[in-house]
């Protein structure tokens, strides 16, 4: 796989500026967070983010995080609700231990100063698809991944033994024989090149939504972590499993911008261009089904009917409840002309959340020695083939605090260096905006919501090729690493959903339509299988 042979500085590690820390935190969303906060009760902690802070998929988290705290509700449900939703391919044991200490690590946001929403004093539960309680707390009305985010970070700020560093993209994993020790960093402001060497190494950087060309997730979310750990050996798990959030905004020049799954929550209908409320004729649980179902039953009303979107109507919910509960909904909408009160919303689903993920085990570990994984970038077992809503956040909360948690194993001393140096550049320079373009094209047509062989091959050998010249000499800045690691991630995407031929949650294959008991179990994918 020839990308693999890229970009080292040329002069080598040795001239590098070196950073040494206890733990090295790459990702700023709620998994690294949790994670810092573990780990610097234990020594310093180094916390980078390639951009902003607070620019994470978490601060754009609306509909909340799901716990069993609401008195009518119980642990049991809530693993039951998961299981249920998962496909038969949850991890019971990673699901009953996320949604019990999911409740302590909660009432530790509380503690902390999340302000949730509340109801004569007490929490305001919403509901989502697939849950049987009203289990979820939401802050701000619909802006509750931005009200942890912005508590985590400033409790992150006072914390003598986290340091943070902001615009710092981890280029690759510092790695030897099966050992993490730490990540090479590409200084974005100042377009210099920093190592940091870390005896824990723990990567929380969210999703690969960029992979596609119709995502909720803000453009960070470039598959990063993936390609990190791919490229050091480790193993990824059930990468297939893309989830598709049912409703996003469709307007011609809009962001395909989140319409919580909490609106159909407290009682929004999804109709067609009749007016015609669709979903009961397609699931007996109707709008509250769990998102692939919604997903699947919308994009096969609109191959029924020719139309391009499906609408969203809260005009039969009160007024006030509305404007209370979905603020910043309400606000974008009406940037765009639509009044959320009176005017059905333009919907129809896009890229949201990979289930799939590098492999963890239930303390947060990778194959990999002394690198740890969490948040959407890892794969626990909790979501199987379909995530539960509003189970995200609190996996990540969860999984991120046993990350930071972690003591690791024989941390040093650290050798010089593994990365090679970057190969001299041939041929044309590369357009990497239309690269990027033609790559979320690509994935959009073959790799979405349904699936055939056909398409899945030409995905997987178009993608080979146009890693074989994506070499050039331009990847020393963050779109063209962007660009390489979306390449990976997406040629893990196809080959593996190519691999499971059955349909099962969130895969769907229109040439293998049934679900196949002998495929209940995780496919995987390493280095050396793109190698072949």
């Amino acid at each position: 796989m020839p990308m693999q042979e890229r970009y080292l500085v040329e002069e080598g590690l040795s001239t590098v500026p070196l950073i040494n820390t206890r733990c090295l935190v790459i990702g700023s969303g709620i998994a690294g967070l949790s994670a810092a906060m573990a780990a610097a009760k234990k020594g310093p902690v180094l916390f980078a983010s390639k951009g902003d802070f607070m620019e994470s998929n978490t601060t754009y988290a609306q509909g909340g995080i799901a716990a069993a705290l609401a008195d009518d509700d119980s642990i049991e449900l809530h693993i039951q609700d998961t299981l249920a939703a998962g496909g038969g391919l949850c991890d019971e044991e990673a699901v009953r231990l996320m949604v019990e200490e999911g409740k302590e690590r909660c009432r530790e946001l509380i503690d902390m100063g999340v302000h949730f929403d509340r109801t004569d004093g007490k929490i305001a539960f919403t509901r989502e698809g697939a849950h049987s309680r009203r289990r979820i707390l939401h802050a701000d009305g619909d802006a509750t991944g931005r009200a942890i985010t912005s508590t985590m970070l400033e409790v992150a700020r006072r914390t003598p033994n986290i340091h943070l560093l902001d615009n710092h993209f981890a280029i690759d994993l510092l790695h030897e024989g099966g050992v993490c020790h730490g990540a090479l960093f590409l200084d974005t402001c100042y377009g210099r090149f920093i190592r940091v060497e870390a005896e824990l190494t723990v990567v929380a950087t969210g999703g690969v939504g960029q992979v596609f060309r119709e995502t909720t997730n803000p453009a960070i979310a470039t598959g990063d972590g993936y390609a990190l750990c791919f490229r050091a050996g480790a193993l990824l798990k059930d990468m297939e499993f893309v989830q598709f959030h049912p409703t996003t905004l469709y307007l011609a020049g809009a962001p395909r911008f989140l319409i919580s799954e909490a609106v159909r929550g407290e009682g929004a209908y999804l109709i067609n261009q009749t007016g015609e409320r669709f979903m009961p004729r397609y699931s007996e649980k109707a709008e509250l089904s769990p998102r692939d179902v919604v997903s699947q039953s919308i994009f096969k009303e609109l191959n029924a009917t020719g139309d391009t979107c499906v609408y969203l109507d809260l005009r039969h919910i009160d007024a006030g409840l509305v404007a209370k509960r979905f603020p910043t909904i309400g606000s974008v909408c009406a940037d765009y002309g639509i009044d959320i009160r009176r005017d059905p919303i333009p919907v129809r689903p896009a890229v949201h959340y990979m289930m799939g993920g590098v492999s963890t085990d239930h303390d947060a570990s990778t194959t990999i020695k002394n690198l740890y994984a969490a948040g959407e970038v890892a794969f626990t077992g909790v979501h199987g083939a379909n995530r539960l809503a509003s189970n995200s956040l609190l996996e990540a909360l969860v999984f991120g605090h046993r990350a930071g948690s972690a003591e690791p194993e024989n941390p040093g001393p650290f050798p010089p260096g593994s990365l090679r140096k970057r190969l001299p550049f041939k041929g044309a320079r590369l357009d990497i905006e239309d690269l990027s373009r033609s790559l979320k094209a690509l994935t959009w047509r073959n790799l979405g919501v349904f699936r055939n062989a056909i398409r899945l091959t030409e995905t997987v050998e178009t993608l080979k090729a146009w890693s074989r010249y994506v070499l050039a000499e331009q990847f020393h800045m963050r779109p063209g690493f962007e660009v390489q690691n979306m390449l990976t991630a997406a040629q893990v995407i196809a080959v593996s959903a190519l691999a499971r031929t059955e349909s099962r949650g969130a895969h769907q294959r229109v040439d293998y339509p049934s679900r196949d008991p002998s495929w209940a179990r995780h496919s995987s994918v390493s280095i050396e299988d793109l190698d072949e």
